[in-house]
């Protein structure tokens, strides 16, 4: 989180001793993120109520097993979200289920992934805020992306991750075109390299106040206005419905211009079971039906035993 996340979000992740805004913070200066332990996950469990899943059935505890057997979604975990495991225990366990990737990973934690059959489907660069709409912030988030798309160049992975900052100000018209123009001088590495640079779309009603990147159509004209095949919006489904909803007409309409995923329930950024509004069988059959062959990256904050909604959440999306 950035700086002016607001005392919700705070509240959110207070029982995960865990914050985004630490980890990108370590992205940015180069070193990889080490995040501290949260509380026991029997704990959560013994203190959360019992919750079905979508199937109806009773929720069994994962028995380290594969639990995605279609395969028609490339599925990965964002790290930041298990705080308790270590990348190495994360990408195990990922493996075991048959994710195909971490998300939201530093170049360092690559050989470890490797190591496990996975790969970093988003790398991390600069922090959500500073970010690319003011000019000032350049040098700094410009040499954090080129560095993140030389390492996934180099080991052949897809995505690294980018942000337009908070507006402080700026009006969206103005904070749009620095956005293209920092984007522009970076572009050229990210096609000559075969990597997709994303900027994410994030709320700026509950997490994240003073966001520019808020709204799809604003995402979408910044797309338009780089020009590139390697340059799309990371479209992050917990929070564009929270902004904006119709999720399922804005991927079939919009889909050209979304280079990534990412899931959350809301409210609360939990569990994507039937606890919350969003139908995510039905949404990831949308995106299936646009002929999507990316990676859908698993970003909510588990309230029960971690790798058991993990491995819920991947049988909810294997449709």
């Amino acid at each position: 989180m950035n700086n002016r996340d607001n005392q919700t979000e705070m509240d959110e992740l207070a029982s995960n001793n865990l914050s985004r805004r630490n980890l990108l913070r370590g992205a940015a200066t180069g070193v990889a993120a080490i995040v501290a332990a949260r509380m026991s996950s029997n704990a959560q469990a013994a203190d959360a109520p019992q919750v079905l899943p979508i199937q109806g059935q009773p929720l069994q505890k994962w028995q380290d097993e594969k639990v995605v057997l279609k395969g028609q979604v490339n599925q990965s975990a964002c790290k930041w979200c298990y705080g308790g495991f270590s990348i190495e225990q994360l990408a195990q366990n990922s493996a075991k289920m048959g994710l195909h990737g971490m998300d939201l990973v530093d170049p360092a934690a690559y050989p470890i992934l490797k190591q496990y059959g996975l790969i970093a489907s988003m790398t991390n660069s600069h922090p959500i805020d500073p970010g690319l709409n003011h000019p000032e912030n350049h040098v700094k988030c410009l040499a954090a992306i080129r560095n993140s798309v030389e390492a996934a160049g180099a080991a052949g992975f897809p995505s690294v991750i980018c942000f337009s900052g908070n507006r402080k100000g700026m009006s969206d018209e103005e904070g749009l075109k620095h956005c293209a123009d920092a984007l522009k001088q970076v572009v050229g590495l990210a096609e000559q390299k075969k990597v997709t640079i994303c900027m994410e779309l994030l709320n700026s009603k509950v997490n994240h106040p003073d966001y520019m990147c808020d709204r799809t159509e604003w995402g979408i004209n910044l797309v338009k206005a780089v020009g590139s095949e390697n340059f799309k919006l990371l479209y992050d489904i917990y929070h564009m419905q929270i902004m904006e909803g119709d999720v399922i007409a804005t991927i079939k309409k919009h889909h050209e211009y979304f280079g990534h995923y990412h899931t959350g329930g809301v409210p609360g950024r939990n569990e994507i079971d039937d606890s919350q509004e969003l139908n995510y069988a039905a949404i990831i059959k949308a995106i299936l039906d646009t002929g999507y062959k990316g990676f859908l990256g698993q970003e909510f904050i588990p309230k029960r035993d971690p790798m058991t909604s993990l491995a819920q959440a991947a049988r909810i999306c294997d449709v």
